[in-house]
């Protein structure tokens, strides 16, 4: 008893640090989001449009300062509890309705894009593991994709380097996605289902392809969601490969870390919602509570995520792993919306 009474200051005590850390810049993004919907319910416009571009206006915050902290805990914690309470919305019987295309797509699209980024990539000239990192991130859900990948590749002396731009090159990328593909599925006709898989399937990180879709509609932006999540739960097999194939050139050799493959919590978390509110059994007053409070995650991860972008640090890059990363957008993009006309 003596002992977790010694134990119960250390975790209160480590609580309140942790929280006087997170809060301001948490607060902040709260307050900013408050903001955005009230300028989209007085003057029209998605709010996480307005949220995105509010905080862009707000960088600086993110580079240094008190705020810091809970900008980071906003765009990544936040975000992905939002994401997971997205399950409240959606059902089987929903996701049985779009069919077998989002399926398709993810299988076809994944490797294919891969593939394309590593041939790419040998004609500019680039090394192997900078081509396969690169079409990993396009091709499967961005900076985390990266992350994932280059943990499982041969390391050599350009490799924190090239894992650094391709995460600054995705994340911008999928910015200007996030932004442009709406006008794109808007400017093709393309109906609320198709357009979700659109962007599901062609924006590169998580954050944007949530932002999108809502953008658009709540419906877009289910469909959306739904296919993107295939894609995240693709990386694991991905990774599986890639490091057997660079155990097999290596001998076997093993790199450190590389067996750890779980799949991403709020991606579990989301399964688990939509198993559960396929059943039934939640009552409506608790799913309207669950879609409200995933709404505000997820504009308040929205201006984090704004907060966090610099299209600056883009032009540091030089001009190849740039045009390897825009060759490969711009290939799974014709890709899925060849795609969507031929089965209409």
């Amino acid at each position: 008893m003596s002992g977790m009474q010694k134990q119960l200051p250390l975790s209160t005590d480590a609580a309140k640090q942790w929280l006087s850390v997170i809060m301001p810049g948490f607060m902040l993004c709260l307050v900013v989001g408050m903001a955005s919907k009230f300028v989209s319910e007085h003057y029209g416009g998605p709010t996480i449009l307005y949220a995105l571009l509010m905080g862009m206006s707000l960088n600086y915050l993110s580079q240094e300062g008190r705020c810091m902290a809970g900008i980071q805990f906003a765009a990544k914690s936040v975000l992905r509890f939002g994401i997971a309470l997205l399950g409240a919305r959606i059902t089987f019987e929903q996701l049985l309705g779009l069919g077998f295309t989002p399926i398709a797509i993810v299988i076809v699209g994944v490797p294919a894009t891969i593939l394309f980024g590593y041939l790419c990539g040998q004609w500019l000239k680039l090394s192997k593991s900078q081509s396969i990192l690169s079409g990993a991130s396009v091709g499967i859900c961005g900076a985390s994709a990266a992350l994932a990948v280059s943990a499982v590749l041969p390391e050599d002396k350009d490799s924190e380097r090239n894992l650094i731009f391709t995460v600054i090159g995705v994340t911008a990328l999928s910015t200007v996605a996030m932004i442009a593909y709406p006008l794109v599925v808007t400017g093709l006709n393309l109906t609320e289902t198709e357009s979700g898989i659109f962007l599901g399937a062609t924006i590169h990180d998580v954050a944007q392809v949530v932002g999108a879709g809502y953008m658009m509609s709540d419906d877009v932006g289910d469909v959306a969601t739904f296919t993107k999540l295939l894609r995240v739960a693709a990386l694991v097999p991905v990774v599986v490969v890639i490091s057997l194939l660079v155990a097999r050139n290596n001998g076997g050799a093993k790199k450190e870390g590389a067996s750890k493959l779980p799949l991403p919590g709020f991606l579990v978390a989301f399964i688990i919602i939509v198993t559960i509110n396929s059943t039934g059994y939640i009552p409506q007053l608790v799913l309207d509570g669950m879609t409200e409070l995933s709404r505000w995650c997820l504009i308040i991860a929205m201006v984090g995520l704004g907060m966090k972008a610099s299209f600056k640090e883009l032009s540091e890059l030089g001009w190849k792993p740039i045009a390897l990363m825009v060759s490969e957008t711009v290939f799974l993009a014709a890709l899925v919306a060849i795609w969507l006309f031929a089965v209409r």
